[in-house]
């Protein structure tokens, strides 16, 4: 994995940190920096999207062969302002042949959920992970 995290241009670029992975797990957080707001003054949407499609990648791809998302969708629950830091947790809920269902709640320092996630992964038949 942490070969993985070393090429992820997006979440690195972004400051969000790998915590900790393990099969079927991962927990990735960052800080909402002043570039990731919208209009409104808040967390802007795609960046909390990224955040939990994060670490859904990492829990999903943490068994080795190389897995992809098939299909997400979010539920934005409350906001997140400048400086507030985010935590995605993600655990999958099940794995059945190539493909798998991820859950990820997002949550801010004191505990509130600001956004729940579920993915859908599909394991690419063949194909190992880059060392």
């Amino acid at each position: 994995m942490a070969a993985l995290y070393e090429r992820d241009e997006a979440c690195r670029a972004l400051g969000i940190a790998l915590d900790e992975v393990s099969a079927g797990r991962a927990r990735m957080r960052m800080t909402v920096a002043p570039a990731m707001v919208n209009g409104h003054g808040i967390a802007h949407g795609g960046h909390l999207f990224l955040l939990a499609d994060a670490a859904f990648s990492y829990a999903c791809n943490s068994y080795g062969p190389v897995t992809v998302a098939q299909a997400a969708q979010i539920t934005f629950l409350a906001p997140a302002a400048v400086g507030d830091e985010l935590t995605a947790e993600a655990v999958e809920r099940v794995r059945s042949g190539r493909s798998g269902i991820y859950d990820v709640t997002v949550r801010d320092a004191a505990g509130k959920v600001i956004a729940e996630f579920r993915g859908q992964s599909v394991m690419l038949a063949g194909k190992p992970q880059a060392g």
